[in-house]
């Protein structure tokens, strides 16, 4: 389930199938080469030969969480049985990567961190949704158990291991996540100290106790990079990673070598019945050890390795130049403008932080239509929606009204009616759907998760019963209708919708300061579960969006506090969880906050874990004050935890800075930040202090998990590291330095210029 949850946020798989399918250019199968064996010797794969590719990579982002996730309880094999096999296997995956990518400048793991106010609302979502399915469903085996074994059918023996693996575990400030960074740590050590394809890398690790998301903290180290004079405009990067607003992200900023690699997606793959472990049949339909005299039973299928793809950003940018194309306007043409307001459209189809409107759902086509009324008000303006992540909500203004007036989801009842002689046909399937989608996202009908287990439903009982649709979208009156259901807001209250319509405006502004400048509150926060309509954005011209107040992350057991479920209290202190569970003996005045039970808005979607999560929001000042009387309880561990970190950069004896980093530890320069010559490191500009936890050269690396070696002899030089901490004002900069064009040409003429051969890969000469 909690795979799901990730790659629904966002719509993963609807927004880069959607993408994918449009511009089908910008995806190519990545090249692996695998070890082979001579003369019964097994030969490592050298990676610090030629990329396969036919291209060299210089810096590899790592969105750590992405990894660790699928490592931890995979989806298409079985789960590790414990903690060491899953640290073994986050370093198999990034092994795996590294010889894909093979980066020759820079390797950046990132692990998320406390994240923004905003973003923990949709962490919170996850989890709860997550523990409450985890239960429910281990509640529907023991049924199904019990129901076979009265019927005396032969069951496999229940499980003895009762320590379920928390998936809640992967968040900041839990035990597991310090010594997920400590395994980490040595990892690269290991790797610096052994692997010549390392040896000449920077490797930073911002672990989770560096506050921020894995991808915004890559993100902000690339925008430093870009703005300092130092910085190769040639460099090519790599982002690991498969939710969707690493795209987003990448075209952010404006690099013209951006490429994100990531798992090919490959659906309904094969499951063991959770009963009785074979497969072919769900746990509904088990028949426990019977099924194995069945012949047509299907025998387990044979695990085929996860193949990886590259998503080529400099192609998207060449669709987007033509997807985006506005002949003859009355001003300069500036592409990159153009980029940064089809990113901030993209936002209102659905991000991390806001619900997306209703009338906007991606597999109706709701980007085109944005995109065509975002060039009738730059035509109609003479200007652009966006600059430098601010945006200019006056010209919003004007594609809302635009939207709100032509939306195909406010469709009357006789668009279904046979279309008059002389007259197109309407694209009645398409407008259909749409108008469907939109009744049922209306719908005030909440459901509890109790039918549907693995993101299934029982088709017979879908068939039979119809929600109840209290919205009515197909009737007058059902914009009152739909404010009263999910705001319980009355229909005469106009100054309530504006101000919900006004809280999402704001949401749009941080969210794009978020992905052009950083964090600009770390407080802010979209008050309510659902979004206004497109209709309501009046006068957004004249709102003043105001950040400047400084503000600053939580602390990572304040966060476990404010997105945990009662039911993962075990990984909080002792005296912290004890306020989820009892008010009496335990005296809390936040209990509220953590519901074991919570309904499930479907809102038009046809899965629970698609639907809204109808949880009370964290009420910040109740819950601090709750924590002040049990902060004095924290043991010095703990208090470790709870402290906020910095990245730490990895340097082996082999790399050309390592003179200087040497000097560093000789010198008496205490807590001192330093600037890194840029000349030492390939143009990256850094700024390193002394860490206080580093293993000297020539000491040993003591493993933290039995099945690996120490590193004996280190010679690996460990540095807290930052990037420089003035104030900048980012700017989404023209790129002179554009690669080669992989599109056919617009005037190419096959009987002029013969037939044109596409570029599959990196280079004009890998077909």
């Amino acid at each position: 389930l909690f795979q799901k949850l990730l790659s629904s946020e966002m719509g993963v798989p609807a927004f880069f199938r959607w993408l994918s399918r449009k511009f089908p250019s910008i995806v190519t199968n990545c090249i692996e080469d695998t070890p082979h064996d001579v003369g019964g010797t097994t030969v490592p794969v050298d990676k610090t030969q030629p990329n396969p590719h036919g291209i060299e990579f210089d810096t590899f982002y790592l969105d750590m969480n992405g990894i660790i996730h699928p490592c931890c309880h995979p989806e298409d094999r079985p789960a590790p049985k414990t903690e060491e096999e899953m640290m073994i296997a986050i370093f198999e995956y990034i092994d795996r990567l590294m010889c894909i990518v093979r980066p020759r400048r820079l390797l950046y793991m990132a692990v998320d961190g406390v994240a923004p106010r905003a973003k923990m609302n949709q962490q919170r979502t996850r989890r709860f949704r997550a523990s409450k399915e985890a239960t429910e469903k281990e509640e529907q085996i023991r049924q199904i158990r019990d129901e076979l074994r009265a019927q005396g059918i032969p069951l496999p023996a229940e499980s003895t291991d009762k320590q379920h693996f928390d998936s809640n575990c992967i968040t900041p400030g839990t035990p597991f996540m310090a010594r997920l960074a400590i395994c980490l740590r040595y990892y690269i050590h290991e790797r610096l100290n052994t692997d010549p394809a390392w040896q000449n890398l920077l490797v930073i690790l911002s672990d989770a106790s560096v506050p921020g998301e894995g991808e915004h903290k890559i993100m902000d180290y690339i925008r430093h990079q870009r703005a300092c004079a130092s910085h190769d405009p040639n460099t090519h990067h790599v982002l690991c990673g498969a939710d969707a607003d690493l795209i987003m992200l990448g075209l952010a900023t404006h690099e013209p070598n951006f490429t994100i690699i990531r798992e090919e997606f490959v659906p309904n793959l094969p499951r063991p019945c959770e009963i009785c472990n074979n497969y072919g049949h769900t746990m509904q339909d088990c028949q426990g050890l019977s099924v194995l005299e069945n012949e047509n039973e299907v025998h387990p299928p044979v695990l085929k390795k996860t193949q990886f793809i590259f998503i080529r950003l400099s192609v998207l940018r060449e669709y987007l130049q033509r997807e985006l194309e506005m002949p003859n306007i009355k001003f300069r043409y500036d592409f990159e403008r153009c980029v940064d307001d089809w990113v901030f459209m993209c936002f209102f189809v659905g991000n991390d932080f806001l619900p997306h409107l209703p009338s906007l759902e991606i597999r109706e086509g709701a980007i085109d239509r944005l995109v065509n009324l975002y060039k009738d008000c730059v035509y109609r303006t003479g200007g652009y929606l966006t600059e430098n992540g601010f945006v200019n909500l006056k010209r919003v203004q004007l594609i809302m009204s635009a939207e709100s007036f032509n939306a195909p989801a406010f469709i009357p009842q006789n668009a279904f009616a046979p279309t008059p002689i002389g007259e197109n046909p309407l694209p009645l399937l398409n407008a259909k759907s749409t108008a469907m989608e939109m009744r049922q996202a209306a719908m005030a009908f909440t459901s509890s998760t109790k039918q549907e287990f693995n993101g299934t439903a029982n088709s017979e009982d879908a068939d039979d019963e119809e929600p109840f649709d209290e919205v009515r979208l197909w009737e007058g009156g059902w914009k009152d209708r739909y404010y009263l259901v999910k705001f319980q807001c009355s229909p005469k209250d106009l100054k309530f919708r504006h101000h919900v319509a006004n809280c999402y405006v704001e949401g749009l502004c941080w969210v794009l300061r978020y992905y052009y400048q950083g964090c600009c509150s770390w407080k802010w926060y979209f008050p309510f579960h659902y979004s206004p309509f497109a209709s309501d954005f009046l006068n957004i011209g004249d709102l003043k969006i105001d950040f400047s107040e400084k503000t600053q992350p939580i602390k990572p057991l304040e966060q476990l506090m404010s997105v945990f479920p009662a039911a993962s209290s075990k990984h909080l202190p002792k005296s912290w969880a004890a306020l989820m569970h009892d008010p009496v003996r335990d005296n809390s005045t936040i209990i509220d906050m953590y519901p074991s039970d919570f309904k499930v808005d479907l809102n038009g979607k046809k899965y629970a874990w698609q639907g809204v999560v109808l949880l009370p929001f964290v009420d910040a000042e109740r819950l601090n004050e709750a924590l002040e009387e049990v902060y004095p309880d924290l043991t010095e561990e703990e208090r470790f935890r709870n402290s906020q970190g910095n990245d730490v950069l990895f340097i082996s004896s082999k790399h050309e800075a390592f003179g200087f980093i040497q000097s560093i530890y000789e010198g008496d320069f205490n807590d001192e930040w330093l600037n890194m010559d840029p000349s030492l490191c390939k143009g990256i500009s850094l700024m390193v202090k002394p860490y206080n936890f580093h293993v000297p050269v020539g000491k040993t690396v003591h493993s933290p998990l039995p099945q690996c070696n120490d590193v004996e002899n280190n010679h690996c030089i460990l540095l807290e590291s930052a990037v420089s901490r003035r104030l900048h004002l980012f700017y989404s900069s023209t790129i002179w330095c554009n690669p080669k064009p992989v599109l056919k040409p617009k005037d190419w003429d096959d009987d002029r210029d013969g037939r044109y051969r596409p570029v599959t890969g990196f280079v004009h000469t890998t077909f």
